[in-house]
């Protein structure tokens, strides 16, 4: 009965493309192994567009990106200069993820939604963690960042799978998180340029 619902296969898709969009804002390669490694062992298919994706390579390459980035976190400045990079980079993979769930519609179609969607949706949460990251520096002295890493891990490796196995719950949860990205985000920017602000 759902396979005569209209647009059903492309509405499964934007749940899966904003999930694994979202996942990549909290850590940019853990998402791409994941989606990597459950299409090398034919647990999820794959469009042949991004078949590189589900080779070897891809596998190994994105296993290996994934463990020093999670790694590289846990080391003091290190940390904030990945901050400089992690938003285009989540941009960038969230596109790809996005756009991999979306290969019948056509080139251009493709990559303006993924853009929009999962390019919009990784960098969103990307920035928001970069600037509690950054709020943690400030009022902790770096000691709390630790505990933001971790949660970031944990995050994408939860919205990943879940992009995947439950792809609604993972829209929805991707929906939520971007709502709390942005006021909580918004907040500790805020609250770090109000700690370098002089005083008057």
């Amino acid at each position: 009965m759902l396979d005569q619902v209209p647009y059903l296969s492309y509405v499964i898709s934007a749940f899966i493309g904003i999930g694994l969009s979202a996942a990549t804002g909290f850590r940019v390669f853990l998402p791409m192994f994941a989606v990597s490694l459950a299409s090398y062992f034919h647990w999820i298919p794959m469009n042949e567009n991004f078949e590189w994706l589900a080779g070897l390579p891809a596998l190994i390459t994105t296993g290996i990106a994934t463990v020093v980035e999670i790694l590289a976190y846990y080391i003091p400045f290190v940390d904030h200069l990945l901050d400089t990079v992690s938003v285009p980079l989540a941009t960038v993979a969230g596109s790809v993820l996005f756009a991999s769930q979306f290969a019948d519609l056509g080139t251009f179609p493709q990559w303006a939604l993924a853009l929009i969607a999962g390019g919009g949706t990784a960098a969103t949460i990307s920035t928001g963690f970069a600037g509690i990251r950054a709020a943690s520096t400030a009022t902790t002295g770096g000691l709390g960042n630790s505990v933001v890493g971790t949660t970031e891990t944990a995050g994408a490796g939860i919205m990943a799978i879940l992009a995947m196995v439950a792809p609604i719950i993972a829209a929805i949860l991707a929906i939520g998180l971007l709502f709390l990205v942005i006021i909580y985000g918004r907040k500790a920017w805020r609250k770090l340029r109000g700690k370098k602000a002089p005083s008057s």
